[in-house]
């Protein structure tokens, strides 16, 4: 059986959406003739932890733990926080607006740990990873980021062993949502682009989650990537719900930031509540994991705040569950210049689920693309207050007659298909290199 190292920083007990893919992936690999191999850090800093993942973990993979140093305790000192408090994934502020220390420490952030705090472990990880490298054959190398330190730690490796190296972006480097709001210097905004460039040019297949994404790279002048989603794993769901849900239930699953908080959804809602006794009897909003203080905000403006239901980040398998007894999902796009190309990873899940799914975002984004393509639900662009009342009323009333199923095949987005996918071009990579060895010779 070939062998891949993966360069990850989420690994389970870390929580949330970036450990789901290559936790998946690494599942079924050993199916296609990969065995996984993971470096992940030994005290990482994770946003969430969720012990339950920790059941997913492969029978007798390898883990490979290395000491990291990351400065989140200098920051959380400098805004009061305790030592053992989490961070918030991304910008999202659950309390209030930011202080002049917290913009502070975001232009910190941007213009000097580049590409991201996790920078101080890729000298470290190079080191050690190259002597582990001596003792212990490898067939390619596997990075998956953001963060995209890890990107540059098998760059490293790359220049340094010559193994065929895959570089999976989860998100975008560049052009991710947030990246506007760094208030990075030229300096540093050239120095993003220059790592960027480096990692592009040099790995030796690329793949990233959506179809958007992939044009972006190629239009900044990246060779091809190819396009291998994001999925949801059969295991989690062994029989879909087909009762009715108790209630008019509409659930966000996940971080819920302010780019993501669509002012427009409270106000129709709390439009749709006074007109209706029955509407507003029937209504629960359902939050689940972290809220931007803003979307609280919205909803108290709109009188909504006796319908909301607001639960702090739960394992995932009870996440799953609470999806499942919802009459509605939401699927809230980030209002940003990427928002074509954003697939969030619950995406899947939801759809695993049969439950009809409300999606805010472009309408001719890649996350409505595959809506409309298995009718799972309602598509309503951004600040269209017209269709989003129509489609919160024809979902009210598919709720009403129990018709609350969705029946389209999904199982080319199963995590098993998609690993096998990845194991291919994995074997197409190997193969290329004995190809390109044998004709040295």
């Amino acid at each position: 059986m070939k062998k891949a190292l993966i360069i990850t920083y989420y690994w389970p007990p870390s929580g949330g959406a970036g450990v789901q893919r290559w936790l998946k992936f690494s599942k079924y690999l050993r199916e296609y003739g990969w065995e996984p191999i993971i470096y992940t850090p030994e005290n990482p800093e994770y946003p969430a932890i969720d012990p339950s993942l920790m059941n997913d973990i492969p029978e007798g993979i390898q883990v490979i733990k290395h000491p990291i140093w990351e400065p989140f305790d200098i920051y959380k000192r400098l805004i009061g926080m305790k030592k053992n408090d989490r961070l918030a994934a991304g910008f999202l502020s659950e309390k209030k607006k930011p202080s002049k220390i917290q913009n502070l420490m975001v232009w910190i952030r941007g213009n000097f740990f580049i590409p991201d705090a996790r920078m101080f472990w890729i000298k470290p990880s190079i080191r050690f990873l190259k002597c582990w490298l001596k003792e212990n054959q490898v067939d390619a190398i596997v990075s998956t980021g953001p963060p995209h330190s890890m990107h540059l730690i098998a760059l490293g490796l790359k220049r340094a062993t010559g193994l065929p190296w895959l570089a999976d972006f989860r998100d975008p480097w560049t052009r991710i949502d947030f990246y506007h709001d760094l208030r990075l210097t030229q300096w540093a905004d050239s120095r993003h682009h220059r790592l960027e460039k480096a990692v592009l040019m040099q790995a030796d297949r690329l793949v990233t989650v959506s179809y958007n994404w992939a044009n972006d790279f190629k239009n900044d002048g990246s060779p091809e990537f190819k396009i291998i989603t994001n999925g949801f794993d059969p295991a989690d769901f062994p029989e879909p719900m087909t009762t009715k849900p108790p209630k008019f239930i509409l659930t966000h699953i996940g971080s819920l930031n302010k780019d993501r908080n669509p002012a427009f959804l409270w106000k129709t809602l709390g439009e749709l509540a006074q007109e209706s006794e029955e509407f507003r009897n029937n209504l629960i909003i359902r939050f689940i994991g972290k809220t931007d203080f803003s979307a609280f905000e919205n909803i108290n403006e709109n009188g909504l705040s006796a319908c909301v239901e607001n639960i702090d980040y739960v394992p995932h398998h009870k996440a799953l569950e609470l999806s499942a007894e919802s009459a509605v999902l939401l699927l809230l796009i980030n209002n940003t210049p990427n928002s074509m190309g954003i697939i969030p990873g619950k995406v899947f899940e939801y759809l695993a689920t049969r439950r009809p799914l409300l999606c805010i975002g472009p309408s001719e984004g890649d996350s409505a693309r595959i809506i409309r393509d298995l009718n799972a639900g309602e598509l309503v662009n951004f600040g269209d207050s017209a269709n989003l009342r129509s489609a919160i009323l024809s979902l009210f009333d598919r709720y009403k007659k129990g018709e609350n199923t969705i029946t389209s095949n999904i199982n080319r987005f199963s995590r098993k298909m998609l690993a096998g996918t990845i194991a291919a071009e994995l074997d197409q990579l190997t193969q290329r290199e004995v190809s390109q060895s044998s004709n040295r010779f």
